[in-house]
């Protein structure tokens, strides 16, 4: 049985940010201590976009950004990182496995349509020649760990001129 109330638990999910949470603030400390240089929530310089646009006109590139909307982006490396909350994005985690009691189907169709939405938008950002790594949030645990798995994805950290894909 659930002990939370109705009202209670919709305040509680009212406060969940989907941009500048806390663990993709971490992940940036992280990048940036160790020399990367970003954009953020799928931004792309307007060259990198124009070209996209025109190398695959039959994808939609909304707001000059790229689909599923990256946390960070590597625009001259076409590399992405998502950084995923387990239970929001279904990790395979404990955290992710678990899920509320009350009003049982709704949350397991949203955290579906997340899944799937996740799925749909690394596949897209894959055929337009993108490589994308998900970070999750479970694995903050360990920062070693995590800056580790990332540099190995990226490679060395480029010179600043490099963000914009210049």
């Amino acid at each position: 049985m659930d002990s939370m109330s109705e009202q209670a638990r919709s305040q509680l999910m009212g406060k969940i940010r989907g941009k500048d949470t806390k663990p993709e603030l971490f992940v940036r400390q992280l990048l940036h201590a160790a020399g990367y240089r970003y954009r953020l929530h799928g931004r792309i310089p307007r060259g990198t976009l124009e070209k996209l646009n025109r190398q695959y006109p039959e994808v939609r590139l909304r707001g000059g950004k790229l689909p599923g909307s990256p946390d960070i982006v590597f625009p001259a490396r076409h590399q992405a990182v998502f950084i995923n909350g387990c239970f929001w994005h279904r990790h395979d985690c404990p955290a992710g496995q678990r899920a509320p009691a009350t009003n049982a189907q709704f949350w397991a169709d949203k955290r579906n349509r997340t899944h799937e939405r996740d799925r749909q938008a690394i596949e897209t950002l894959r055929d337009l020649g993108w490589e994308t790594i998900v970070v999750w949030e479970c694995e903050l645990r360990d920062p070693k760990a995590t800056l580790e798995t990332l540099a190995h994805f990226l490679g060395p950290p480029a010179r600043d001129k490099d963000i914009d894909g210049m």
